[in-house]
């Protein structure tokens, strides 16, 4: 008779565990590119110039209740960058910054997710570009998601981090008269992401139908 109670007692630990992992898989999110925007900013002189790069793709595995199995990969479109002046953007992608010939793309691979306080936490990963990867942190904040019927759905995330362009072997600068230089090293990134919930296809039809 113990022996079985603990079988029980054992069976129902087990169908307990395995209905709260069924329950507690994380929302599969892709990134909307033509609402997003990954946007950069550098030093030129004393001001602070702008751009953006107008093509990217992105997957987000976002558990609400646990951070940590929270999932982030994106691909950046190097060849899309802009800064609202055309020879700058063709300096831009040349040899000198990021040399989108030979390495036309920029992706981002996460690696570890921590909660914070309220809807922020910070994602860890892989950066790579101009074939150079590097570990990077990203300060984020979940802003809420939306139903819209039928199964669909909208999220929204901001993210933060800043980096040395030299790391990456970005490292064009010309230096002044007074010995100055007209480029910062430190390179600060904003993404402004709102993503697409993914729904499972509906099942196959019938042969014949």
């Amino acid at each position: 008779m113990k022996q079985s109670r603990i079988t029980a007692a054992l069976l129902t630990l087990a169908l307990t565990a395995a209905s709260s992992t069924a329950f507690a898989q994380a929302t599969q999110w892709k990134v909307d590119p033509s609402h997003s925007e990954a946007a950069f900013g550098i030093r030129h002189f004393f001001t602070t110039v702008a751009g953006r790069f107008n093509t990217m793709s992105g997957s987000i595995s976002f558990d609400e209740k646990d951070r940590s199995k929270s999932r982030v990969e994106a691909t950046i479109d190097a060849n899309s960058v802009f800064t609202n002046h055309e020879k700058r953007d063709g300096h831009l992608r040349s040899e000198d910054f990021f040399d989108v010939a030979k390495n036309p793309t920029i992706t981002f691979k996460s690696t570890k997710v921590v909660a914070g306080e309220g809807n922020d936490f910070t994602i860890e990963g892989d950066l790579t570009m101009r074939g150079i990867t590097k570990k990077v942190v990203l300060d984020a904040t979940y802003l809420g998601a939306m139903e819209l019927g039928n199964g669909r759905a909208k999220a929204g995330f901001t993210a933060t981090t800043k980096l040395n362009r030299k790391d990456f072997n970005i490292v064009w600068n010309r230096t002044l008269d007074n010995g100055s230089v007209m480029l910062a090293d430190d390179v600060t990134i904003t993404l402004n992401i709102e993503a697409d919930k993914v729904v499972a296809d509906a099942a196959p039809a019938a042969a014949g139908k």
